[in-house]
């Protein structure tokens, strides 16, 4: 079997930071707290609960620094941070912050703010409380069909496809006198989607890696499948079954923002082992 690893894939700049502000942390307090999972994906958050970065989903919990992952939060969560004089470290991903930013200037600039994305992602649900929660939330083209407003102001999850995303806007663009669009799908992102897509029209087999929580894991997941109907999801290298591959096959591998190197070298190293 040949074997490849897309060019672009695992950790993105604004998880490596996020994993380099808790080692800081860490070395300056025995125990911090991160509001929800510091990254989605199991493995990491376990190797972290061990050196001392506890997950709440309650500030109510928390007496001990905290930290704030790379989804971000909304507004009013800093105000109670304060209110409770904790120390946080905050390592919202500088394109996240961006998009919190329009989402803020859209809303105050009178416009009907829609978010493409995951209504139930914390990265959107920050974005929401920037716009007071008056934002529509949407992820399809049915939902877009919906809205119709004199100014609508769009931004998305930084996460999603750019496809698909354009063809929401290209919607939404039927019903509006005045359209402002801010593109808040980062570069990493972008890259990560068409390094996999072109993988995975050259591939057998298709193999994508990352935690079952994490959005864009799953968005990789489904492009691969839409160029390669032999595409598995999965976690780690243990999930991986000898039935997936054929002799001479050509195997393709990519991984979420969210999914450490070692698990992509041990998978590798685990399909390049079998005898198939």
């Amino acid at each position: 079997m040949k074997i490849t690893i897309a060019e672009n894939s695992g950790f993105c700049y604004g998880v490596m930071r996020a994993i380099k502000m808790a080692d800081e942390a860490l070395r300056k307090n025995p125990i911090i707290y991160s509001l929800g999972p510091i990254i989605h994906n199991p493995q990491v958050v376990e190797d972290y609960e061990k050196k001392g970065l506890m997950v709440s989903e309650n500030l109510n919990d928390i007496d001990a620094p905290v930290l704030i992952r790379s989804h971000g939060v909304p507004p009013e969560t800093y105000k109670q941070i304060k209110e409770k004089k904790l120390d946080f470290i905050d390592a919202t991903c500088p394109f996240v912050k961006e998009a919190q930013d329009y989402a803020k200037e859209l809303y105050l600039e009178g416009y009907t703010v829609v978010i493409f994305g995951d209504k139930n992602h914390p990265e959107v649900k920050a974005h929401w409380g920037y716009t007071n929660y008056k934002a529509y939330i949407i992820n399809s083209l049915e939902e877009a069909e919906k809205i119709k407003s004199e100014k609508i102001g769009i931004i998305s999850q930084t996460t999603q496809s750019i496809d698909k995303f354009s063809k929401v806007v290209a919607q939404l663009s039927k019903h509006s006198k005045k359209i402002k669009v801010y593109n808040t799908i980062c570069d990493a992102t972008e890259k990560r989607q068409k390094s996999a897509k072109e993988l995975a029209k050259k591939s057998d087999v298709m193999i994508v890696i990352g935690g079952k929580n994490s959005a864009n894991t799953r968005k990789l997941y489904e492009i691969c499948l839409n160029y390669c109907k032999n595409t598995h999801y999965i976690e780690t290298e243990n999930e991986l079954k000898k039935q997936w591959f054929a002799p001479n096959d050509r195997v393709g591998i990519t991984a979420g923002a969210s999914t450490p190197s070692y698990i992509i070298e041990r998978t590798f190293e685990s399909i390049r082992g079998l005898n198939v």
